[in-house]
């Protein structure tokens, strides 16, 4: 009883310090994630034993240049392109059975663009229109907050058929299927009240966050498998680091800026 009494005051902090964020300004918004970022860097060179600090001043200088000093397509298209590539490079290495040794090199371009480009890009997504538009970003937290929570509970009591037994023994197909009927729910309701994207943006927007989330969520658990633990932190009480809290969000960020692009140009 305890345990879920912590988890719940930890999660309702969580969710609050968001909301303000996103609501207070966008400056706020900018500051969380830069620190969110930072922190998941942490936790990642951690768990992968990479040594320096040098990804830090990479990362800071690209969110900087990114948030801040530019708006050039050509610039922002390269840095998608590398995040993208590094996202599927990851998922050959999440599927693969044999086990991988990364170099240095490959740890800090793996930091700098999967979590740290991440990172960049879920700050970026607000920013698809001319002004801060603060229910886009929500309605894309909310349904992962939605598929996170239906895929968990959907799992637990209909759960027959494990998804991944070798990488994350709980996660059941039932649960991912659970996630995503609620989550496309979640986007029809989103659709009235967030209305830059139409009904069937957002369901598009809602199948591919729960499946990049989902090899997300994954992803993260392959690393942590790797090195022996069981949470990436300890930061959130019940709940492990800040990187268990934003794997799926920053696994699929990359590819909602993608396909927020692609509506805006066929719209």
């Amino acid at each position: 009883m305890r345990e879920i009494l912590r988890r719940s005051l930890t999660g309702v902090i969580y969710v609050v310090l968001l909301l303000g964020a996103v609501f207070l300004s966008s400056d706020a918004f900018d500051f969380l994630f830069m620190a969110f970022g930072l922190a998941c860097l942490y936790e990642f060179k951690r768990i992968v034993k990479l040594k320096g600090y040098y990804v830090f001043v990479a990362y800071l200088a690209l969110w900087w240049i990114f948030i801040y000093l530019t708006n050039d397509s050509v610039a922002i298209n390269l840095l998608m392109i590398c995040t993208i590539t590094v996202d599927l490079a990851l998922l050959m290495f999440l599927f693969s059975k044999k086990r991988r040794q990364f170099t240095n090199f490959q740890k800090f371009i793996i930091a700098l663009f999967y979590i740290g480009g991440g990172c960049i890009f879920l700050t970026m997504i607000p920013y698809k229109q001319d002004s801060f538009a603060q229910f886009l970003i929500m309605g894309i937290f909310i349904l992962i907050w939605v598929n996170d929570t239906f895929a968990y509970l959907v799992g637990r009591t209909l759960g027959r058929t494990k998804l991944f037994p070798s990488v994350s023994p709980k996660k059941t197909i039932e649960g991912s299927a659970g996630g995503l009927i609620f989550a496309l729910l979640a986007a029809y309701f989103l659709s009235w009240h967030e209305t830059r994207l139409s009904l069937t943006e957002w369901m598009v927007m809602a199948c591919l966050i729960v499946v990049a989330g989902s090899l997300g969520d994954l992803l993260e658990s392959k690393f942590k498998r790797m090195a022996g633990v069981k949470d990436s932190g300890a930061i959130l009480p019940g709940h492990g680091g800040i990187w268990d809290r934003l794997d799926s969000l920053v696994f699929a960020a990359p590819f909602a800026y993608l396909i927020l692009n692609i509506f805006s140009n066929v719209s």
